[in-house]
């Protein structure tokens, strides 16, 4: 009798061992089942970025709440928000996969039970429910009471009671509504749900579908706000400046910005003249200098556009030396591919330590192409001599002080000057350039838009700090180099 007793209670104490395990887990499901997708946000100044919901998105783009959101969209016409993942090594991405499986391997256990348990099952479906709002628009709430009405916790709850809960067809009913509803980028993915067989590896599908689709909603009221926002974004961030100087400036100030451009003031006859020598300084900034404050939200801009200038400089420089010879030089079809070659070869150099490296595969791409060239039309080889020439221009292309790259690097400079100084046209490309002209016309596209933004921004405060109470010399408003337009974001001169 006591054994019976033993056992009966060891049985009871494992029961409500395995219940208050399967509350735990039901508690944590909305993580486990990422039905919160939080989107990850541009960090300013090197900070973490910061990771938002689809409620906090949606607000952001409405009020204009977020300066770093605001900046990135106004800059940068590509810009996309991107899912938030914890990666896989870290605490919080070693949980998440943790509490994923143990919240799906409940799921599996309680429905192969005889008979089945469905508290697992109801939960998914409560969750999918709470998740439809975030994929439709506000004019689309019958077809969201049809949703509600359909996943109402006690309708399911009672077919699990009574025994007729079908799982399998809540699943279909959940698959045929993604597939009315998702962009048809995903009509693919949302197909290959109907090909899985099992039910829990169906769900897990449907749940990482709609993460998915959140996304894709999440970008589509971006794209709705991108307007709007590239139009107010610098009277924003004017408006925040301002609050900043009002209310925490004190005697601090900008010391790395102020002495960026009084850097600029020997020669120099106007402020205009100062800092547009000041903003063509950022596509070399000396190393042994502190950045200035008020651009460092764009310093990895800067950084990547410099790098951008001095791969076309080392391009044209490359093509103009491989010019000394006439099946290059006299067979403009030759030059172009060349041209195209030397590009994808220096698309990657980004540090000056990569350079000699890739100077060397280009010398052994230019010999090459120079020799194929030069048989195809039945014409002498490059002799000994001539080769041994060629290769040694190339190879002093590595260094920094080579005539040819100073040359290409003085005409880039020059064009840079011009472009910022136009009302909105590019001038042609300089001598040497004319073979890269697509990518000049988009590095100076982007380097025009970023000084006009930040210009707009902060001219006024510049003018300060060069002593000109505010007034600027030339406030005529010109639109960005690409393509905002004059009514989205105005900008003045610098």
């Amino acid at each position: 009798m006591d054994a019976k007793q033993n056992n009966e209670q060891e049985q009871d104490n494992n029961t409500k061992q395995q219940n208050n395990d399967e509350s735990r887990l039901r508690t944590d499901s909305e993580s486990s089942t990422d039905s919160m997708t939080r989107f990850v946000l541009p960090s300013l100044d090197g900070s973490p970025p910061k990771v938002v919901t689809m409620d906090e998105v949606a607000s952001m783009l409405k009020n204009l709440k977020n300066m770093e959101l605001a900046h990135e969209i106004a800059l940068n016409p590509e810009f996309k928000l991107q899912r938030y993942e914890p990666p896989m090594d870290s605490l919080e991405g070693r949980i998440k996969t943790m509490v994923h499986k143990a919240f799906w391997d409940l799921l599996r256990q309680q429905l192969e039970r005889q008979p089945p348990a469905y508290d697992q099952a109801i939960r998914l479906l409560g969750e999918i429910k709470e998740d439809f709002p975030q994929l439709l628009s506000a004019k689309n709430a019958s077809l969201l009471g049809r949703i509600n009405a359909a996943l109402d916790e006690q309708l399911v709850r009672q077919q699990a009671e009574r025994g007729v809960l079908d799982f399998r067809a809540y699943a279909n009913f959940v698959i045929n509504l993604l597939a009315s509803m998702c962009s048809p980028a995903r009509d693919e993915t949302v197909a290959k749900l109907r090909d899985i067989e099992d039910v829990v590896d169906t769900f897990r599908g449907i749940f990482e579908t709609m993460s998915l689709m959140k996304l894709d909603m999440a970008n589509f009221m971006l794209a709705v706000a991108r307007s709007d926002i590239a139009a107010n974004s610098v009277q924003y961030e004017k408006q925040k400046f301002s609050t900043y100087l009002r209310e925490f400036h004190g005697n601090a100030g900008f010391p790395a910005t102020e002495d960026w451009l009084q850097r600029h003031r020997p020669g120099c006859n106007s402020t205009d003249d100062i800092t547009y020598n000041a903003y063509m300084q950022l596509l070399d900034y000396p190393a042994d200098k502190e950045f200035p404050e008020l651009l460092r939200i764009d310093k990895e801009r800067f950084e990547g556009l410099s790098w951008r200038a001095q791969r076309l400089i080392l391009c044209a420089s490359l093509i103009s030396v491989a010019q000394s010879v006439p099946v290059i030089s006299q067979r403009r079809e030759n030059r172009q591919q060349l041209a195209q070659q030397l590009e994808i070869l220096m698309q990657h150099v980004k540090q000056e330590d990569q350079i000699e490296a890739a100077i060397e595969s280009c010398r052994e791409q230019i010999r090459a192409f120079i020799s194929t060239s030069l048989a195809k039309e039945q014409m002498q080889p490059l002799s000994d001599a001539q080769q041994t020439q060629l290769l040694s221009q190339l190879q002093q292309l590595a260094n920094k002080t080579s005539p040819v790259r100073n040359l290409m690097t003085s005409r880039l400079n020059g064009f840079v000057r011009v472009a910022l100084r136009s009302n909105g046209n590019i001038p042609p490309p300089p001598s040497g350039f004319a073979d890269f002209e697509e990518e000049l016309v988009a590095f100076i596209a982007s380097f025009r838009r970023l000084v006009s933004y930040n210009h707009a921004v902060f001219g006024e405060y510049f003018n300060q700090l060069l002593g000109n109470n505010g007034q600027r010399e030339s406030s005529e408003p010109v639109a960005d180099a690409c393509g905002l337009a004059s009514n989205v974001a105005q900008v003045a001169k610098p």
